[in-house]
């Protein structure tokens, strides 16, 4: 849709099937043109973090409601080891998708089926052979917005309870006090949409609130990136206007141990 892309990513088309002429049209809707930009910047960004935490020696990837992303086929850390955290069902969807798709599991990938609110996060890694003693990087994109407080906590902590030198990239949603009168719309619609879709935004935050949680969980070093830092990143100098609305409903962080 988008050239160059954001994220570079030859797998994803082979995996969900391709796209039609109606899909080409309605791609560019600002609506649309918008979240697509917003999807590849926030994996784009969560594999730059990566890289960063490779470069520091870190040897374990844990993404966490991994969904349908693809890193673990497009890995280009030698010795890598990659694990995809999600409820058992979707694991299962994923891998119907990928056996149609001719893609075979790659070698230093393990599959942990997990229910984020029904077991600890570091329960479901020491049944799948995560080494808690050294350092690990996690991704969690497109989960926190869904959980209760009680569940986001209990993950954080786990997380930085974890090695020291350990990382975790997030997105999450700007609650409506942190939004002004057009954004809050926006929300509204938003979130509207996503309850008719039967998942329900149940955890949004203001930049200040969610660094107080990741404070009292035990983080000691905390970095937030809004639209307008993330266009200057992954969106100047493009020819054809592709950016991120300024500001947006939500925000990425990066937290370390």
């Amino acid at each position: 849709m988008d050239h160059p892309p954001v994220l570079n990513d030859p797998i994803a088309l082979r995996l969900v099937g391709g796209v039609s002429a109606r899909d080409m049209e309605r791609a560019q809707h600002k609506v649309a043109r918008d979240f697509r930009a917003y999807m590849a910047a926030r994996s784009r960004f969560v594999e730059d973090q990566l890289a960063t935490a490779v470069a520091q020696g870190v040897t374990q990837y844990v993404i966490l409601g991994a969904g349908l992303d693809t890193f673990a086929w497009r890995n280009p850390f030698p010795g890598l080891r990659i694990f995809e955290v999600d409820f058992p069902a979707t694991q299962e969807w994923k891998g119907g998708m990928l056996r149609e798709a001719g893609l075979a599991q790659p070698e230093g990938l393990t599959l942990v089926p997990l229910d984020f609110e029904h077991k600890a996060l570091a329960a479901g890694l020491a049944e799948s052979g995560f080494d808690a003693s050294r350092a690990a990087f996690f991704g969690w994109l497109g989960v926190v917005p869904y959980l209760t407080r009680e569940a986001f906590r209990a993950t954080v902590s786990d997380l930085a309870r974890m090695a020291a030198g350990s990382g975790v990239s997030f997105d999450y949603g700007l609650s409506a006090e942190a939004l002004g009168p057009l954004r809050r719309l926006a929300l509204k619609a938003l979130s509207e949409r996503v309850a008719s879709a039967g998942e329900p935004f149940k955890l949004l935050f203001t930049p200040d609130e969610l660094e107080r949680e990741l404070r009292k969980a035990g983080f000691d070093r905390i970095e937030q990136w809004d639209s307008g830092q993330l266009n200057a990143l992954y969106f100047t100098g493009r020819s054809d206007g592709l950016r991120l609305s300024d500001p947006g409903l939500g925000m990425l962080v990066t937290a370390w141990v």
